[in-house]
């Protein structure tokens, strides 16, 4: 029998049915709901679940590795606002942002193309599919150091105190050329491959799934950092030599093992004791850090952000650009017609999800944002930012 924990909040009857249809198959011990769950396809966004003997790439997802990454900064809040603009400009102008903008290869830091060859290398040595390799191999460098679209940000933030770089992304198109492959290997369909088929870990294909997957999760590791030296490369532009603080790398789209069982995260932040972990809210109203409490009760996890209240087509019919832009005052950012459905009322209140998940996590900082940066589908120069 499947041991159930619920935390959602507003919890509607679509992510109700999808989760009672994942915690219905036999290989599920465990399963929790975290408090910004809302439907995804096939696992709800915000699920958590313990398996034996399997995995299930359908509820891994197809942003593997998606995720958040904190740097602490030694820079003046004040000295950031005053150089905001600047820095907006910048940053937009060297960090592709969107759905199909990429790194042209010789963009790429050396140190990141030296950890992509040794991740690689790695990659080739285990159990392979040949096209996905070859895909790998040839064209995901200029992948690196890219944002893509919809909920992910790069946003400079502060306490008051201390200014920090906040970075939510994924492994871009990896991730995707993975998720569809394996989706459609372990169900044998090209249609209706989008449900629950489970994949035999010890099997061939589980092995050569997991080989994958341990590429996706570190590529997405370093395709963040990417994007946090470009971020510190114009800073030290405008204000000289920077040293900085990777305070956590962390993703919340995987299937890692725990003890000889694998835990599935679809949009859930790990909360071992004392793992540190970044949930944002939205673009108004920044990301807190937080420390795990190791709760078993949430399967040792929290939300992954305030979760949606609005879906996207929903968001761009109820909310006004008039309502999005005096909600987004005082900040620099992404604040166009491609982004309204990121709009900060199309959100849960994070103050309600937060106290909901008191027991998994304790805060230890709010950033609110001074900059916020997204991949927007309709930019025009003159509306770009306020």
């Amino acid at each position: 029998m499947t041991k159930i924990y619920n935390y959602a909040i507003d919890l509607d009857e679509n992510t109700k049915e999808q989760f009672d249809a994942c915690c219905n198959q036999d290989f599920v011990e465990r399963a929790a709901l975290m408090p910004d769950a809302h439907s995804g396809y096939v696992a709800p966004i915000g699920s958590v679940f313990l398996t034996k003997d399997y995995v299930v790439p359908s509820w891994v997802g197809y942003d593997i590795g998606c995720g958040m990454t904190a740097i602490k900064l030694n820079i003046d809040p004040k000295d950031i606002k005053k150089n905001s603009e600047k820095i907006y400009n910048k940053v937009m102008n060297i960090v592709p942002m969107g759905k199909g903008r990429y790194n042209h290869p010789k963009d790429i830091s050396d140190k990141t193309r030296k950890d992509f060859r040794k991740l690689l290398e790695k990659f080739g040595e285990g159990p392979h599919d040949k096209d996905i390799y070859k895909f790998i191999k040839n064209k995901s460098l200029s992948h690196l150091g890219t944002l893509g679209s919809g909920n992910h940000f790069l946003e400079i933030c502060t306490d008051r105190k201390e200014s920090w770089i906040v970075v939510h992304s994924g492994s871009r198109g990896i991730g995707f050329k993975v998720a569809k492959k394996y989706m459609k290997k372990v169900s044998n369909k090209d249609k209706g491959y989008e449900a629950t088929f489970p994949i035999k870990v010890n099997s061939k294909l589980g092995k050569e799934y997991l080989n994958v997957l341990d590429f996706g999760l570190e590529f997405a590791l370093i395709n963040r950092m990417e994007m946090i030296y470009k971020t510190i490369s114009v800073l030290e532009e405008i204000f000289g030599e920077q040293k900085y603080e990777v305070w956590v790398n962390k993703n919340h789209n995987h299937a890692i093992s725990k003890g000889k069982k694998w835990i599935h995260r679809k949009g859930a932040t790990p909360a071992m004791k004392n793992e540190r972990g970044v949930i944002p809210a939205n673009m108004r109203d920044g990301s807190y850090l937080v420390e795990g409490k190791g709760n078993s009760e949430f399967l040792w996890s929290s939300s992954h952000g305030a979760g949606r209240s609005l879906s996207r087509t929903d968001a761009k019919k109820k909310i006004s650009m008039n309502e999005f832009k005096d909600s987004m005052k005082g900040i620099v950012g992404t604040i166009d017609q491609g982004t309204l459905d990121e709009a900060p009322m199309a959100y849960k209140k994070i103050s309600r999800v937060m106290a909901a998940q008191k027991n998994s996590v304790k805060v230890i900082k709010h950033l609110k944002p001074i900059i916020n940066m997204k991949g927007s589908s309709f930019r025009k120069s003159e509306e770009k930012h306020h």
